[in-house]
């Protein structure tokens, strides 16, 4: 078309000038063509700059879109069309433009040197016709000097799409500055927007002008002069991009526009390994790929994709670099689903699905023929048929044989891929136990046809069920062919060894995976080898090895692997006692998780910053991450995580003075059977609660779990436990004399066990008991030793506890608490302080306040504990020095 009065331009000045200034053909040298780019995605002001360029060139100008159907030449004829003074004219240089001479032969016989300079703008040059592309790209990288220099050309392409011409100048259509996209919806709208639904508009249109406009313009006036409610959900919806990206997305192949839909629906969901996808413009592209497949779409669409700089590929990802197109993508692919099925000859309901590749019946699939010609009519008129298939009309014979091999395979390795999506939905963000069971049968599925990825179902069948503390369910993931690989068998065999508490079988198997790992440079097999060093008990091994696997994944952008790396990071960090890294690793797992839609890891790390905040003393971030990995974890059947939660908050208990309520949370957790805590957890557990369950009185169970315990610390599996196992026996000796060789023996262990903290505990556990034992003297090395390591280690509320025992002993240069400690009180406990410093007994209190006398006993030992005070006396002094 012939360009008329261009429209307003806002913040594309810069641009607009460089346009300008290339654009102009008596700027050429040496009368050779220019041809410059214009870079930009839909509705970011592309055919507005085209339209405004032509408006301001000096003569003729033209305009030409992609033509909506792709039909060979049909571009270059519409452009042809566009310069022509009749269509016979056209018809010609249609001609001219398909034989030797090409593009420039067509051009010279439309554009003689009297007509003067032309500028042709071709717009959605990406979306013509191949033929047209192939055309103007050969044209544009041989001209050579015309003499002329009459014609210019501005070609529009999206952002990323490789060049048609390699020395070609761009100008690139950035996001509007805050300014630019406020001044142009004000001009859209007449300036009727309100203040706080345009800064709305402004953050959520990020700078993209069509956008911006087609959000404002579908908004009712009420609601954007801002005196009607705003709805609810974003105010750029679906409806929006739609219109914005529908033209693009309208122009595309079915096969493309299906397949766009399919990896923009696939982002933020879980790849192949058994992560999600990277960021929610990211995914794994063998997980898009799969998920194509299983639901029918053909992927040989995907080059033209990246081609047309539609998506990008990032090693192993799919990126959209447009988050727009994305959102987009996927609605209208949910919208299009259906006729695009039935046009591509795919039933809807009713029967199988056609596989990717299977002939649609009378069109051959390359070129539109029948593909059997034999099923003419025979020369006496009765109906060929192939003679490799079964008869139709023969229902006995066709129900016996059923559908060709070929196509059961299809179909088998078609549902088994759709198993793996589904089973990878559920393992991020949905329960584990559906997803153990879609990996298992998709395992099934795919035996036969994909061993290798029927392996990988099975270990994320295991894996599932591990997070869901189901040991025969792991047993059974566990169950492989003959056929799997070494080190597969062998990390299988180890696994089954170390569930049915075969130590000695474990060890030979899983060592041999762990040495695996320090040639191996894939993520995924990292991961497994830091898993069989977990399940040894191995910390050191454990965290170097998901160290290099979490390297190694961001060296290669797979952000959907992040989570699952971290959270298998943070654990071992907290095997080893090292708790700021395992915070560390576990915030970034967090942040991960969230980022990817990964629910279930999210709740494993809430539980690890629980459990590191109760030995940090943080008792609000205990109940905060407790809390959001149990509403995560308990619907979702996730046992490790619950179990980690609840560990946490007894700890927190027992680290604050209140080891009755901390022994009755630990009971359920370290009892054996499915009733019962985390299999893998359950014995790491038993120490703390055998220290609260005899600091509360259950002696008896406290010496049964003991005894369990001391069976599977003979297994050497964890490097802490003959340490921990000695000062159990310690709390649990009858004589002072036994206590003391127990404690003495515990001490001895910590030395080769290399972890800190549990050996401070040790300490003050053996301080605290001399100090009672009217040997202060004795008790405050152990103790002056524990709090050192707590205060080392950020370990507050255990610093508290052994600051006050070292006060009790007697020790020089202990600091008392000062009286703003008494802020961290709650209401109800700065009361019955108040009362008791004023000489009220626990039952006078009681009655004051309405409350029992338990309860009253309750607060005041967390009063205690809270302000590191031993006595009535001590808690008058401070709320005396508070009223100073």
């Amino acid at each position: 078309m012939t360009a008329g009065t261009g429209p307003v331009l806002h913040g594309r000045d810069v641009e607009l000038a460089l346009v300008r200034r290339m654009s102009d053909p008596s700027e050429s040298r040496g009368g050779v063509e220019p041809v410059v780019l214009v870079a930009g995605g839909p509705g970011e002001g592309r055919s507005v700059l085209l339209a405004r360029a032509a408006r301001d060139f000096p003569g003729a100008a033209h305009v030409v879109g992609a033509p909506r159907r792709q039909v060979p030449w049909s571009a270059a004829r519409a452009l042809l069309d566009a310069l022509a003074p009749s269509g016979a004219a056209a018809g010609r240089a249609a001609r001219l433009a398909r034989g030797p001479g090409g593009i420039a032969a067509a051009l010279a016989a439309l554009c003689p040197p009297g007509r003067g300079p032309v500028l042709l703008c071709l717009d959605d040059f990406p979306l013509w016709d191949a033929h047209s592309r192939a055309a103007f790209t050969a044209h544009w990288r041989t001209r050579g000097p015309r003499g002329t220099g009459r014609i210019g050309w501005l070609v529009a392409s999206a952002p990323g799409r490789p060049l048609p011409a390699a020395d070609a100048p761009v100008v690139r259509l950035p996001r509007l500055d805050r300014t630019s996209a406020r001044a142009l919806l004000a001009d859209a709208r007449g300036g009727r927007v309100g203040p706080s639904v345009a800064e709305r508009l402004l953050d959520e249109a990020d700078g993209h002008p069509g956008v911006l406009v087609e959000t404002a313009r579908r908004l009712a006036p009420g609601v954007l002069a801002g005196t009607v409610p705003r709805p609810p959900g974003p105010l750029v919806d679906d409806g929006a991009l739609e219109t914005v990206y529908g033209g693009l997305l309208g122009a595309l192949p079915a096969d493309g526009r299906r397949l766009l839909g399919v990896v923009a629906r696939a982002c933020g969901t879980p790849d192949a390994a058994g992560g999600a996808g990277g960021d929610r413009n990211r995914t794994d592209a063998g997980t898009a790929l799969a998920r194509a497949r299983a639901l029918r779409v053909p992927t040989e669409a995907l080059d033209g994709l990246v081609a047309a700089g539609l998506l990008h590929r990032h090693g192993d990802a799919l990126v959209f670099p447009d988050p727009f197109l994305r959102r987009a993508a996927a609605c209208h692919g949910d919208r299009r689903a259906e006729p695009d099925r039935r046009r591509d000859g795919e039933p809807v309901s009713g029967r199988e699905p056609r596989q990717e590749g299977d002939p649609v019946p009378g069109r051959d699939p390359r070129r539109g023929e029948d593909p059997m010609p034999w099923r003419g009519p025979r020369r006496d008129g009765s109906p060929r048929r192939d003679p490799g298939l079964p008869d139709p009309h023969d229902r006995h014979r066709a129900d016996r044989l059923g559908p060709p091999p070929a196509v059961r395979a299809r179909s088998a390795a078609a549902r088994g891929r759709a198993l793996l999506t589904r089973g990878f939905a559920a393992l991020a963000r949905g329960p584990v136990m559906d997803a153990h069971e879609a990996f298992l049968q998709a395992a099934k599925a795919l035996r036969d046809r994909e061993p290798a990825e029927a392996a990988d179902a099975r270990f994320l069948a295991m894996e599932a069920a591990w997070a869901a503390g189901d040991v025969t369910a792991c047993l059974a993931a566990l169950d492989l062919t003959p056929a799997a690989p070494g080190t597969e068998r062998a990390f299988a065999e180890g696994l089954r060894a170390a569930l049915l508490v075969r130590p000695d079988r474990a060890r030979a198997p899983l060592a041999s995976v762990v040495a695996s790992g320090s040639v191996r440079d894939e993520p995924r097999l990292l991961l497994r080898a830091g898993s069989a060093a977990l399940v040894l008990g191995d910390v050191t091994a454990a965290t170097r090895l998901h160290g290099r696997a979490l390297a190694r994944a961001r060296a290669e952008e797979r952000a959907s692997l992040l989570p699952r790396i971290l959270e298998h990071l943070a654990y071992a960090e907290l095997r080893a006692g090292r708790y700021a890294r395992a915070a560390h690793a576990a915030g970034d797992g967090l942040r991960a998780a969230r980022a990817t839609g990964q629910l279930n890891s999210a709740a494993h790390q809430h539980a690890v910053l629980a459990l590191v905040a109760s030995v940090t003393g943080d008792e609000p971030s205990v109940g905060e991450h407790a809390q959001r990995a149990l509403a995560i974890g308990r619907p979702h059947g996730l046992a490790q995580a619950v179990t980690l939660a609840e560990w946490a908050l007894a700890r927190a208990e027992l680290g604050g003075g209140l080891p009755a309520q901390a022994a009755a949370r630990l009971a359920p957790l370290v009892r054996p059977g499915p009733s019962g805590g985390h299999f893998a957890l359950r014995m790491l557990a038993v120490p703390c609660f055998v220290e609260a369950a005899v600091a509360s009185g259950r002696t008896a169970e406290a010496r049964e779990a003991t005894e369990q315990y001391a069976l599977w610390a003979a297994f050497g599996l964890d490097r802490p436990a003959p340490a921990q196992l000695a000062r159990c026996r310690a709390l649990l000796a009858r004589h002072g004399e036994e206590t003391s060789r127990w404690f003495g023996e515990a001490l001895r262990r910590h030395d080769d066990a290399g972890n800190e903290f549990e050996r401070a505990r040790t300490l003050f556990a053996y301080g605290t008991w001399l100090r009672r034992r009217r040997r202060p003297g004795e008790a405050r090395g152990p103790l002056r030793d524990a709090l050192v390591t707590f205060e080392r280690a950020a370990a507050d509320g255990w610093a508290r506890q052994a600051r006050a025992e070292l006060r009790a002993t007697g020790a020089p240069g202990t600091r008392r608490p000062e009286p703003s400690a008494l802020a961290g009180l709650t209401p109800q406990q700065r009361r019955i302080a108040r009362l008791v410093a004023d000489g009220a007994t626990n039952e006078e209190v009681a009655t004051r306040l309405s409350l029992s006398p338990r309860t009253v006993d309750h607060h005041l030992r967390g009063v205690y504990a809270r302000l590191q005070l031993r006595s009535r006396v001590e808690l008058s002094a401070l709320m005396a020095a508070a009223e100073r």
